[in-house]
């Protein structure tokens, strides 16, 4: 599976590439287990049990948050996104649009979001980070297993980018 391992040889990969592996897959396994935290809390029918798990639940929101913190502060454009959308008021799509004067979703700008990001993270030599669902089939309830081995986990590919 993608999330298992480096896609690239570590040889190859900046120390920089290998920390920020580390920190996105931690990302997703916290916000994972914010999911299952959730879902067993709305199935369970004790209330003890559920003040619990909510609570496992927050711990886990928390420590999403420092990972997140942490690789906005190695990423100077995540910093510029997160604080063009995180905490803002109104529409969210129109988030773009309110901080940069352009429409959001212009796929031929020469500065939309995706040239922009790729360019300014080859001036930076910066490496390259891609998210997309690989579901593993589920498990069940009650499988006794660990919460983070049993969970969907989204493909992650990163490295270092061509011409860096």
């Amino acid at each position: 599976m993608a999330h298992e391992g480096l896609h690239e040889n570590e040889e190859k990969l900046a120390p920089a590439t290998v920390d920020s592996h580390r920190a996105l897959l931690s990302l997703m396994e916290e916000l994972e287990a914010v999911d299952w935290y959730q879902q067993r809390a709305d199935a369970c029918i004790d209330d003890g049990l559920r003040a619990v798990l909510l609570h496992n639940m927050h711990e886990e929101m928390e420590h999403a948050a420092m990972v997140l913190e942490w690789l906005r502060r190695r990423t100077p454009r995540l910093d510029e996104i997160l604080r063009v959308y995180l905490f803002s008021q109104g529409d969210i799509t129109l988030a773009e649009k309110k901080a940069t004067g352009k429409e959001g979703g212009e796929a031929a700008a020469p500065n939309s979001f995706g040239e922009s990001l790729s360019g300014f993270m080859k001036q930076r030599g910066a490496m390259a980070v891609s998210l997309s669902p690989s579901p593993l089939p589920p498990t069940g309830e009650g499988d006794g297993g660990s919460l983070r081995e049993a969970r969907m986990r989204p493909r992650l590919t990163i490295g270092a980018m061509k011409g860096a």
